[in-house]
């Protein structure tokens, strides 16, 4: 039997919420499989221990989730907690501390599920965004001089190295040989004059390894015209850190709510745990009310069994979800009346019922 050790930080929220959910259906789908085991770990980590403590997370905090197989997150942020503080005192830190390069969103229309993109029916949206998560515009360089005076100055450099633009891109190349063979890239070559040209020249570069896939650049503002336009002309795109956090959140709402959206972080190596979420936030306004949806969390969990080596199990989650919203079962935000606990016991009952091998 394999066995797991998975790391749970249900944060702030509606993490306190989805967390639990998450758990549920990896433990019935363990149970039905009978050859995988999961063991957790639960964090408090959050901004409730930012603002007890001072810290978002204990010192040795990072050397302590080292040893996991993988880390399941669920939302961090608090309207009294600065959004500087409670990312770069947790989230930040283990994407790159574990070397999670890639983030890779789904950007899906499931049945059930109405876009508010009228023209688009389920599984005419259905592609993947890969977006480098380590550098880029969200490099920690740079800083403030005489903060406060009309002399001020601020200066925030984005740092892009051959190295983790290389593997990125190839991460993104090898994701499009395996699905429809069609990769876009999003760029701003015509107004960032050095990071950007030289993202398109190592676009082009890799690209040559890969004569059979169709590969397409465009510049981020036509692109999220695009994403509107035309989603279902997509396969993969790949985007820096900027361009890509940009890019997801608008393609979880043309998939129908940001409820439902997942995301991982992945060290694709697996030298170090990667660190599954879903996009949206923590949800002050609706959290401890039972009605956000577990479904962005299920789905990233269903993404962690992927990368565990476990993607029939992965399968049969996301095909058990489609299940429940097919029945109309749903959360307020997809226009339904469903608790969340609701959601979930639908997608369980879903899960019992598919077939095992």
């Amino acid at each position: 039997m394999q066995s797991f050790n998975i790391a749970l930080i249900p944060g702030d929220g509606v993490g306190m919420e989805t967390v639990p959910e998450a758990v549920r259906v990896l433990d019935r789908v363990a149970s039905l499989f009978n050859q995988v085991r999961f063991r957790y770990q639960m964090f408090d980590w959050s901004c409730q221990r930012y603002l007890d403590t001072g810290s978002m997370m204990p010192a040795d905090g990072l050397a302590r989730l080292g040893d996991f197989d993988a880390i399941i997150m669920g939302a961090v942020g608090y309207p009294t907690v600065p959004d500087h503080i409670s990312l770069w005192g947790l989230l930040l830190p283990i994407r790159r501390t574990f070397d999670q390069y890639v983030n890779l969103r789904p950007v899906k229309l499931l049945p059930g599920v109405r876009s508010p993109l009228r023209d688009y029916q389920t599984g005419d949206i259905d592609f993947m965004v890969v977006r480098e998560n380590t550098e880029g515009e969200y490099s920690n360089m740079g800083g403030r001089l005489r903060a406060g005076t009309s002399e001020e100055v601020v200066v925030q450099n984005a740092v892009f190295t051959r190295y983790g633009t290389e593997r990125v891109m190839r991460y993104a190349f090898e994701l499009a040989r395996h699905s429809r063979q069609h990769l876009t890239s999003a760029t701003k070559s015509n107004g960032i004059n050095y990071s950007m040209p030289f993202w398109d020249d190592v676009f082009h570069e890799i690209g040559q390894e890969y004569p059979g896939i169709r590969q397409d650049s465009n510049h981020i503002d036509a692109l999220t015209a695009y994403f509107i336009t035309r989603p279902d002309s997509f396969d993969v795109v790949v985007a820096s850190n900027l361009f890509g956090d940009i890019l997801t959140d608008l393609g979880a709402a043309i998939q129908g709510s940001v409820g439902i959206a997942p995301s991982a972080n992945i060290n694709p190596e697996k030298k170090y745990p990667s660190m599954f979420e879903p996009i949206h936030g923590s949800a002050p306004d609706i959290a401890g009310r039972g009605i956000a949806n577990p479904i962005g969390q299920i789905w990233a969990a269903k993404m962690m069994l992927d990368h565990l080596g476990l993607a029939p199990l992965g399968n049969r989650v996301l095909q058990a979800v489609e299940a429940t919203l097919t029945e109309g079962i749903k959360t307020p935000d997809l226009g339904g009346t469903a608790t969340t606990q609701m959601v979930t016991d639908s997608i369980i009952r879903g899960l019992d019922v598919l077939p095992y091998d």
